[in-house]
């Protein structure tokens, strides 16, 4: 049976099939999209810090609209060129919406590039800092780093290390045996291996019943660390906790076959036992007494759980009736666990300086720490190392949340600043915002002329631009006095961008840039520019992630009418043309949504 109206329309509604499936699908994908961005707008709204605002390349997301916007025009081209039995031209316009969709997502491909390896971090005192962390280099080397510089410190997996790690200095290491991260294992053998340490096994673990040797679960005190070692106690530890596991089982069933047992010979679950605990349930109706006497026999099984332990249980009259399998407690037969293997540290030259991502580490961080825990169990004991997060390049800092801050508690923001860490302890930073500051005095001056004023974000922000503009002016030996702006622009100072950074942000090797480290007891949250740091880039992620997908699934059908759809044009050329009529509709709602996602995500 041949289905209707795959080909031609309904004579009713002048559609096809696939037709009216499309608008259904692109009516679910409006509700998902308008909710998104509904959420957005919502949040935005409703946030109790500041919003980021325009903190994404303008240029590349303006370029992608009008990618899009030519390749829907495009696809439209392809459609008519079908309609008009052109296959070559239909082959043109198809090739370049679908280079048009590379296109797209290469620029957005560079643009989450950027963004995730951008740190950002919130100081204790809620000021934001952003740059990029500083790499480790080997001793006797400057800071800083290139991706062709020798002299990089790398983990034991071949990863240049950022100088954004907790470090500790063990004295013991007691590993979770269930639960061990082979990966940090390796790489504290590397570590204890570089500084000349080592790593032995605290305690003899006896993972043998008095009376048995066997050599697979027996571990001598001063056993170096490894892998194969934390693999061979587990494996033993494992196989005591199945045997001791399926004993208590056994063991349990016992005892409550001993109660049921008592239960049953003295009738504690009868008629008369319900009447002389229950007195009162004999004068109740028929009905009543049956549903009182299944409460009273449902909280007497729950009573009885009392009774029952894996070593005795409690009898009529109050007597403990040992439990006994083949003549034996389980106390006689279970076999010892180990659920911790402890390690002591011996340091060789230097100490033993361990590095752990900030995320992997479970304790909260202050100073005079003794001990962490990890992700995996893993816990240490002895003293903190150098934990500092050190930015090569601050490329913008933001005291917007720090003065939010402030007023709540009728503190004046400028105060507030000038008492901030980071401007209490880096010099060339303070002289940076105090030229700010006549920047902003300078621009206040200039609006004012409109009857307009600075924003809150031209007077507590300052991006890379306006640092790039401060720090030439401090290497070109000048002050505050010199402080220029442009009354055309309407905002603090800035460097003017070349073409690249509209795409990557700030060309280091042009701009100078303050460094900055900071103690980790000064540091409340950090993280790169991913959804982790706000709510913001949340949504932006997840916004433009999905589009992205879209943009892909979409490509990837027209690519294949592109590819394949020779045989299916020369059988039948209308149901080709339908089909990427039904195609081109799906890349218009893509287009869609992003002429909505640009001006919100970028411009707003």
């Amino acid at each position: 049976m041949e289905i209707p109206y795959v080909v031609t329309p309904r004579k009713d509604t002048g559609l096809f099939n696939s037709k009216i499936a499309i608008w259904l699908f692109l009516a679910s994908e409006v509700m998902l999209f308008g909710g998104l961005f509904s959420g957005y707008v919502f949040l935005r709204i409703g946030a109790d810090y500041p919003w980021p605002e325009r903190t994404l390349p303008v240029l590349p997301g303006l370029l992608n609209t009008f990618i899009l916007i030519a390749s829907s025009v495009t696809v439209v081209f392809a459609w008519a060129s079908l309609k008009l039995r052109k296959w070559v031209q239909f082959q043109i316009f198809m090739a370049i919406t679908v280079i048009c969709a590379l296109v797209f997502m290469g620029f957005k491909s560079l643009e989450y590039y950027v963004k995730f390896h951008h740190q950002a971090a919130r100081l204790v005192d809620y000021t934001m800092v952003e740059g990029h962390i500083d790499h480790e280099k080997e001793a006797g080397h400057g800071e800083g780093h290139d991706e062709h510089d020798a002299s990089l410190v790398t983990d034991a997996k071949g990863e240049e290390i950022e100088m954004n790690v907790q470090r500790f200095q063990p004295e013991t290491i007691s590993f979770d045996l269930l639960r061990v991260y082979e990966p940090w294992v390796e790489d504290m053998l590397a570590e204890a291996s570089a500084a000349g340490a080592s790593i032995t096994l605290a305690d003899e673990i006896n993972l043998n019943r008095e009376g048995e040797s066997d050599s697979a679960k027996q571990f001598a005190a001063g056993e170096a660390l490894s892998l194969e070692l934390l693999k061979k106690i587990a494996k033993a530890q494992t196989s005591n906790h199945a045997f001791n596991q399926s004993q208590r089982t056994e063991y349990l069933r016992e005892a409550w076959d001993l109660k049921w047992d008592d239960v049953k010979s003295n009738h504690l679950l009868g008629e008369a036992a319900f009447v002389a605990a229950f007195p009162a349930g004999s004068e109740l109706e028929p009905a009543e007494r049956a549903k009182a006497f299944k409460r009273w026999k449902a909280g007497m099984r729950a009573n009885f759980a009392t009774d029952v332990t894996i070593e005795s249980v409690k009898v009529s009259g109050g007597e403990a009736v040992p439990v006994l399998l083949d003549g034996k407690k389980f106390a006689e037969i279970e076999r010892p666990e180990a659920t911790a293997a402890v390690f002591k540290v011996a340091p060789g030259a230097e100490p033993l300086n361990l590095r752990f991502k900030n995320h992997d580490v479970l304790t909260d961080y202050r100073d005079g720490l003794t001990s962490i825990s990890l992700r995996d169990g893993t816990t240490l004991a002895g003293k903190q190392g150098n934990s500092e997060m050190v930015y090569h390049y601050v490329d913008g800092i933001d005291f917007q949340y720090l003065v939010m801050q402030a007023e709540k508690k009728g503190i004046e923001p400028l105060v507030a600043i000038e008492n901030s860490w980071i401007i209490k302890n880096n010099p060339e930073i303070a002289e940076i915002w105090e030229m700010h500051q006549q920047g902003v005095r300078l621009l206040a001056d200039e609006l004012s002329k409109d009857g307009r004023e600075p924003t809150h974000k031209d007077r507590y922000r300052m991006g890379w631009q306006e640092i790039a503009y401060y720090t030439r002016l401090i290497d070109e030996g000048k002050g505050v006095e010199d402080v220029e702006i442009d009354p055309s622009a309407k905002t603090p100072p800035r460097e003017k961008m070349v073409m690249t950074e509209q795409f990557m942000g700030p060309d280091y090797s042009r701009h100078h840039f303050p460094h900055l480290a900071i103690p980790r007891a000064e540091v409340a949250m950090d993280s790169k520019f991913t959804p982790k740091w706000n709510t913001y880039y949340a949504i932006y992620f997840t916004v433009t992630g999905l589009h992205g997908l879209h943009v892909i699934g979409g490509a990837i059908v027209l690519g294949y009418y592109l590819l394949f759809g020779r045989k299916m044009y020369l059988s039948n050329p209308e149901w080709l043309a339908n089909r990427v009529e039904v195609g081109g509709l799906f890349w218009h709602f893509v287009d869609l949504v992003w002429i909505f996602a640009f001006p919100i995500f970028y411009l707003m």
